[in-house]
């Protein structure tokens, strides 16, 4: 698996902020300008441009100006890598969970079997 730390670092700081993963939330629904993603929180416009350049420097937003507006989008490229790295650990823990699983019902036939002797 090759795996570029500082893009992963930047995109699970990104995403370590639920107002963010809110404001992510609600890019994937199509472009906004940073005044309708500040509106669901109580915060002044500065607080969610802050929060709009960190999720540009993981490169989970693009943004354009027009005139004094400023318009943000969704690019999802960046979760796809999260995606891919945390789907590693997910088939380590799938093992986990299949040889968990195993014992456990050998565990029961044990016990069944000793009930019917």
């Amino acid at each position: 698996m090759v795996e570029n730390s500082a893009v992963l670092d930047a995109v699970f700081h990104a995403l370590s902020d639920s107002t963010r993963r809110r404001m992510l939330r609600a890019l994937a629904k199509g472009e906004q300008s940073v005044s309708a993603l500040a509106a669901p929180f109580s915060m002044s416009l500065a607080g969610a441009s802050k929060h709009v350049k960190v999720l540009e420097r993981a490169g989970l937003v693009r943004r354009r100006v027009d005139g004094r507006i400023h318009y943000c989008r969704l690019d999802a490229a960046r979760l796809a890598e999260a995606e891919a790295w945390l789907r590693h650990y997910e088939r380590f823990w799938n093992r986990r969970l299949d040889t968990l699983e195993a014992l456990l019902r050998a565990e029961d036939d044990q016990t069944r079997k000793g009930d019917i002797a």
